[in-house]
This record gives C-alpha cells, sequence and structure tokens, in this order.
C-alpha cells in the first residue's frame, strides 16, 4: 500500500551531540552548552537534563551543580556546528529525493511512493547511516503531516527502542498518542495560545482536535485552525523543496561588557550590517528597510537604562554593504547617547523583496551596476579567504566584545584545528 506521508529528521541534542563526535570522553556525562558571551544554556545532554539542569539557565545558577556532577561545559561554536549540520543535510540529500532543511538540526523529508510497510525500517536505516557518516544521533518521525510527523520524532527521543525512527500512521495509534500530548508541546501552539487553552481546559493534543473549526478560527485565527487540521492528518502547511527567503533578517549580539564608546559601537553595528547585507545577497535579494537598535543593560539597575532604536527607508531597495553602512552609521549617531554603557545591539533588514523586482529611480545617484561588481569581488573573496577578509574602511577594525571561555577547536572548520591522529 502506497500512501504520501511526510517526515522530521531530527538531530539529538545538536550543540552537545556535535561536541561530543570529537571528545568520546563525553559520552555518557552531563554536557550543557551555553549561548554567547557563555550566559545561558542552550543544549543539553540527556544527562544534563536528568540532574535538573533547565534550558535558558543562566550559568551563575549552575556553578554548584556543575562542580558537583562534573559537568562538561562548552562555548557555543557555531562555525563547528554549522558545519555539521550541512554534513547530516547533505546526507539526507543522497536517500531522500526532496527534503525541506527547517532549522540547523532538523529537515522535513518528503516521502511520496515510499510503501508504509517499509517506511519504518527506512527510517531506521537513515538513522543508521546519518549517525555513520557524521557520528550525529538523529531522531526521524513518520506520519501524515508535518505537525504529526514532529510529534512522532519526539517520541523517538522519549523511546530509545524505536531505534531511531518512529512511524505513526494508523488512527488508533495517532488518537492514543494525542490523548497523551501536552498542548504545549504542539508544535504552532504558542505561549500565548497555550496559556488561554488551558484556561479553557484545554490540556492535550486530543482535546484541541476535539474543538469545532469555527471556535479554533475565531480565537485562534488561520494559524490554529491549520494546526488542527494538521492533527487530524490533513496537509496544511505546504512543503517546500527549496529553502524559502528570509522576509526579514537580523544581526545582534549581547556584549561581555557595556560599551560607552561610539567608535567601539560604530564598528559592531557596522560590521552587523555587512554580515546581513552578505545574508542578502547570497538569497538573491535587496531591503527598502534598515533598523538599528541599541540597549543597555536592563538587569544592572544600579546604571542609567537607555534602548532606542531608528530607522530608515531606501529611495530604491539595496543589496550594497557601502550604501547600508553609511545609513546604518547615521542612525547609530542619532540614537546614541554618551555616559551610557550598552549591553547589546543590533540592525535588522525589512521589507525584503526579490533583487529583479527593483523599480529604478529616473535621478538615481548611486551606480548601482558598480556597486554590484564590487560586492560580487567582495563576496568571492571572503568565500575563500575567510569572513571578513575584505571589509569597507569605514566600518573600522573588527574588535570582538564577546567572550567563550569554554570554547572547543573547530575541528572542521579550521585548518590548524584539525585532529592529529597517530598511528
Amino acid at each position: 500500500m502506497y500512501k504520501k506521508l511526510y517526515g522530521l529528521c531530527d538531530c539529538n541534542n545538536f550543540f552537545v551531540s556535535c561536541e561530543r563526535v570529537f571528545n568520546p570522553s563525553l559520552e555518557k556525562r552531563p554536557v550543557i552548552v551555553l549561548s554567547n558571551n557563555d550566559g545561558c544554556v542552550v543544549s543539553r545532554s540527556n544527562e544534563a537534563k536528568a540532574i535538573g539542569i533547565k534550558m535558558g539557565q543562566p550559568l551563575y545558577q549552575l556553578r554548584e551543580i556543575i562542580k558537583r556532577h562534573n559537568v562538561a561545559v562548552h562555548s557555543a561554536n557555531y562555525k563547528l556546528y554549522g558545519d555539521m549540520s550541512e554534513r547530516v543535510m547533505a546526507t539526507l540529500k543522497r536517500h531522500i529525493q526532496h527534503i525541506e532543511i527547517y532549522s540547523i538540526d532538523e529537515a522535513f523529508l518528503y516521502l511520496d511512493g515510499y510503501p508504509i510497510d517499509r517506511l519504518q525500517e527506512f527510517g531506521r536505516e537513515l538513522s543508521r547511516t546519518i549517525r555513520r557518516n557524521t557520528g550525529i544521533p538523529v531522531s526521524i518521525g513518520i506520519s501524515h503531516t508535518k505537525t504529526l510527523a514532529k510529534i512522532a520524532g519526539r517520541l523517538c527521543k522519549q523511546y530509545p527502542k524505536l531505534n531511531g525512527a518512529c512511524l505513526m500512521y494508523k488512527e488508533c495509534d495517532i488518537e492514543k498518542v494525542l490523548s497523551k500530548f501536552p498542548i504545549e508541546e504542539v508544535w504552532g501552539i504558542g505561549h500565548r495560545h497555550t496559556k488561554m487553552l488551558r484556561q479553557c481546559g484545554i490540556n492535550t493534543a486530543a482535546e484541541f482536535c476535539n474543538l469545532s473549526q469555527e471556535w479554533i478560527k475565531n480565537r485562534m485565527s488561520i494559524t490554529g485552525l491549520r494546526t488542527w487540521n494538521e492533527l487530524h492528518g490533513v496537509p496544511a502547511i505546504e512543503f517546500s523543496h527549496q529553502a524559502a527567503d528570509k522576509q526579514s533578517i537580523t544581526v545582534s549580539r549581547s556584549f561581555a561588557k557595556e560599551l560607552y564608546d561610539l567608535e567601539e559601537l560604530h564598528s559592531t553595528i557596522t560590521t552587523f550590517t555587512g554580515i546581513a547585507a552578505e545574508k542578502l545577497r547570497k538569497q538573491h535579494s535587496v531591503a527598502q528597510e534598515l533598523q538599528v537598535f541599541i540597549l543597555t543593560n536592563r538587569h544592572r539597575e544600579d546604571q542609567p537604562q537607555h534602548h532606542e532604536a531608528a530607522i530608515t527607508h531606501f529611495t530604491t531597495p539595496t543589496d550594497s554593504t557601502l550604501e547600508m553602512v553609511k545609513e546604518a552609521a547615521g542612525l547609530l549617531r542619532r540614537i546614541y547617547r554618551k555616559g551610557f554603557g550598552y549591553k547589546k545591539a543590533g540592525i535588522s533588514l525589512g521589507c525584503i523583496l526579490p533583487n529583479n523586482a527593483v523599480q529604478s529611480q529616473l535621478f538615481d545617484k548611486i551606480d548601482r551596476p558598480k556597486h554590484k561588481q564590487l560586492m560580487q569581488a567582495i563576496d568571492k573573496i571572503n568565500s575563500t579567504q575567510g569572513h571578513e577578509a575584505v571589509r569597507l574602511v569605514s566600518q573600522g577594525c573588527i574588535t570582538d566584545y564577546t567572550h567563550r571561555d569554554y570554547l572547543s577547536p573547530e575541528y572542521t572548520t579550521n585548518w590548524n584545528d584539525i585532529l592529529t591522529v597517530k598511528v
């Protein structure tokens, strides 16, 4: 029997798993990975979860438990994680014709034409192949819709005896699972809707399914109705065979220490602008809107507070770093206040359009073909020589205001960190 089904491949505790690939001594040991500036927990091993470490918990609250349980602590190594993610996705593409990369550690699979009676073993074999090729353990959930595949993937993580894959397609099995599945863990049900549903006595996915379409539409609009249909086995979330272009691009960061100097903030903001512009060009888009924002440390009640943002609109949508950096610097000067210590800053690009949909201005003062050639040359050099190998003089010097005290080597992205094997 053949039937259209969807799958979800989800890397288990991905950041932690990446660290374990190159450091086997971390196996069966509590491991956590921290956010920027070693602030909060963003990834935990199962052993770390078992001793009570929570996602998002600040490091300073964990000093005692880390010492008591010999917890391994790692700073986020995003270059390594990005490279390992590409390896996982490459393996998937070799075995599945159509995949949709959803995040750094998740991808949806379109399983049209696969016989249902073979899908369980197919999923297990795919899981074993990914583990063999990359060292990363994954859980594969398979069901009638993306939302149900997400739930199947969650079950796969909870029950190791499923051996890396969970096929959930029988109606009786789906009803049994949904009757116990917490409403807040359903993909598409956010915090606000969870609170509302619980106030109405809706605690499980099955109770949500028993609500009428009219009730869902009135209380949760089309988004809630889409989730309701998905839980009933009716695909309502489109499968994209290509990664969708970003409709907004934000680059921001918290700093290890407060920044008081305008020049320091200028270098940071213009660097972020260059990164965002490069991402924009990579997806062949242009932006019409640029926003700059700066914030002081809201947790420091003993210090004066200031948070402000400024926005500009380009007459002609652009992807030029030269044009954006000039505008970003002007916005920063407008909102900066001397005497305040800024803990976070960032930029955001909005009103993003395809670069072939730009209507040029008759009296445009910018030589756009020349800008385009220059940007292409810079992107090409940076892609081969390393990020920020070439940057604008107006961006100032690169200064890293973050700290990562527990950073592991970049095993796969830095020649100096590649492992040496002695025989």
